[in-house]
């Protein structure tokens, strides 16, 4: 009851505060590229209900040429001013609507595509469907500092789904597992702080802390590991 409540304060207060950035958005999107302001994205929330989650638009509505559930770094169908959106993680701001709805929350697990879903999740992943799924969190942080160095080839969604995916979802259930009200404030600055440095040129940034915990508690399979780990950060067998 009290988690609502500060998502339903916090949530409205942001949505006050950035609606000139909003409007300045939308306007841009108009001008860059024919079709809708705004996208709804199904994806799976809570207990596996799927949801409409909001965003801005930073695509073309015309994507017959190029069609994935995955979008890659420097993917033909964003448009200019949308790239930039996706940068700044703009384009994810409409999502505080989602918050007031009651079908996400401000820190959570970052729901998926139900193809995604379906399709790739282990067993142990659907622990992340046991709470809202949220706007912030160490996998979406994770996903924004590291996701372009992961994610490339032809096939985009097969990137993803053994690359980056594992990763994004072990993390998350290492926060899930060691929730807190710190933890939670600390995740929001985080947050904002990667979202500044990018913006401000940065590019290499270092891995999470939550990836060793992960690794210890056995939610990284071994095929997410070589690129990851130095033998050093892998648990003492001793």
């Amino acid at each position: 009851m009290v988690r609502r409540l500060v998502d339903v304060v916090l949530s409205s207060t942001v949505l006050i505060l950035i609606s000139p950035l909003l409007a300045v958005a939308a306007i841009g999107i108009r001008v860059s590229s024919r079709g809708p302001i705004l996208y709804r994205a199904q994806r799976v929330g809570m207990n596996g209900k799927i949801f409409s989650m909001y965003k801005l638009r930073t695509m073309h509505i015309d994507q017959s040429s190029f069609s994935s559930l995955i979008t890659m770094n420097n993917d033909p169908r964003v448009f200019r001013f949308g790239s930039l959106l996706r940068y700044l993680k703009i384009d994810e701001l409409l999502q505080f609507f989602n918050v007031l709805k009651g079908e996400m929350s401000t820190i959570g697990p970052r729901p998926e595509d139900p193809e995604i879903v379906r399709e790739h999740y282990a067993l142990v992943h659907f622990e992340t469907l046991s709470v809202l799924p949220g706007i912030a969190s160490p996998g979406s942080i994770y996903n924004y500092t590291h996701g372009e160095d992961l994610v490339h080839g032809d096939d985009v969604k097969d990137s993803y789904a053994r690359q980056l995916l594992p990763i994004k979802l072990a993390v998350d259930i290492v926060y899930l597992r060691e929730a807190s009200l710190v933890y939670e404030l600390r995740v929001i600055v985080r947050t904002i702080w990667v979202i500044l440095l990018k913006s401000l040129g940065k590019r290499s940034f270092p891995d999470p802390p939550e990836i060793r915990k992960a690794v210890e508690l056995g939610l990284l399979p071994e095929s997410a590991r070589p690129a990851l780990f130095s033998p050093q950060m892998l648990p003492s067998q001793d």
